[in-house]
């Protein structure tokens, strides 16, 4: 497998980084003052990875898909805290064109697609390499060998730190992996980012091309040593606000149970529904790194105050005795590497 000092680097400071600011809607729903004024809390607070993507968010009003990437551009060069952070972005989901049917219009993973993007990502963000590189979403039609190929170009070039996939199948993880253990050339997905709170989707919804987190892929990075990440932790607000429905995949008699736990647990611990999501689901066992989206420097402070969280064992048994985690014996994951 393909590994670089740089992407060693870069792995070592993943491993101790518990969070990532998400900026999905930077420069669409979230202006350009309150994005900046978030990317400044979250550095001052010791934040050091920032989420993007060469599509966010091309859905909104206006939008194009380059508004996150370019906010963070600016940023840095105003900043100049570029060597301090950690840059993510991601390919993929582009729609081609702009206005076509989504998901089936996005662009996909063929060779030319990873290596144009990114170039174009890097010319946005200001930055001539990115920490971490991501495929959005799986390509089916795209050879996984030709994929991996140009993103390992990337990698051996010294402009990408490492690679990962978002929204990845586990088994197609399990095929990059053995086509990097077959050559020296191929870099392997080191980072896994998938959906993953508390409450649990229906799995029977239809959430294409987002996936939650699941044993399979839990299994994945305990044996292959990857990051977990999680995205939607917070669910839109709906953890803690009582007047914010749960979206149609979560709208079960189990996840009402384990609401109305979490939110009995944390009024009793004196702090909010979204804290106690939020330190559970990064200091367990098999911890998951939280992918923030915040709207605001107030939410960002309640998120990260949830996160330096010290939760009693008593609390954590009780969460975890409803918790998706437990169904899916994660807990025992990291003692069955080759489940």
């Amino acid at each position: 497998m393909l590994t670089t000092a740089y992407g060693d680097s870069v792995m070592d400071r993943l491993r101790t980084t518990g969070v990532a600011l998400g900026t999905m809607y930077f420069g669409t729903t979230v202006d350009e003052s309150t994005s900046r004024a978030i990317l400044d809390r979250f550095a001052e607070r010791g934040g050091r990875l920032l989420d993007t993507a060469n599509c966010y968010a091309f859905w909104a009003p206006d939008g194009t898909g380059e508004e996150s990437e370019l906010v963070i551009g600016r940023w840095l060069a105003a900043t100049g805290a570029r060597d301090e952070m950690l840059i993510a972005t991601k390919v993929g989901c582009l729609p081609d064109p702009l206005d076509g049917p989504f998901p089936e219009s996005a662009e996909g993973l063929r060779p030319e697609v990873v290596l144009k993007q990114f170039e174009r990502s890097t010319e946005r963000l200001g930055c001539p390499s990115v920490d971490l590189y991501l495929t959005h979403a799986d390509d089916p039609a795209s050879p996984l060998a030709d994929t991996l190929g140009a993103l390992s170009e990337l990698v051996a070039s010294g402009r990408v730190g490492v690679v990962g996939a978002s929204n990845p199948d586990a088994a197609r993880l399990h095929e990059a992996a053995r086509l990097a253990s077959a050559d020296e050339a191929t870099a392997a997905p080191r980072v896994v980012q998938v959906r993953h709170s508390y409450l649990w989707p229906d799995p029977a919804a239809d959430i294409r091309p987002q996936l939650p987190l699941d044993h399979a892929l839990v299994a994945y990075a305990t044996e292959h040593g990857a990051v977990l990440q999680g995205y939607s932790p917070l669910l839109q607000g709906a953890l803690t606000r009582t007047d914010r429905e749960l979206s149609p995949e979560y709208r079960s008699a189990e996840n009402e149970r384990r609401l109305s736990r979490l939110r009995e647990l944390a009024e009793r611990l004196g702090v909010t529904a979204n804290q106690l999501s939020l330190a559970w689901m990064a200091s367990g066992r098999v911890p998951v790194m939280p992918v923030l989206g915040v709207s605001s420097v107030a939410q960002l402070d309640e998120a990260l105050d949830g996160l330096a969280l010290e939760l009693p064992e008593e609390v954590r048994a009780q969460l975890d005795e409803l918790a998706p985690l437990g169904e899916l014996g994660i807990e025992n994951a990291a003692d069955e590497p080759g489940l």
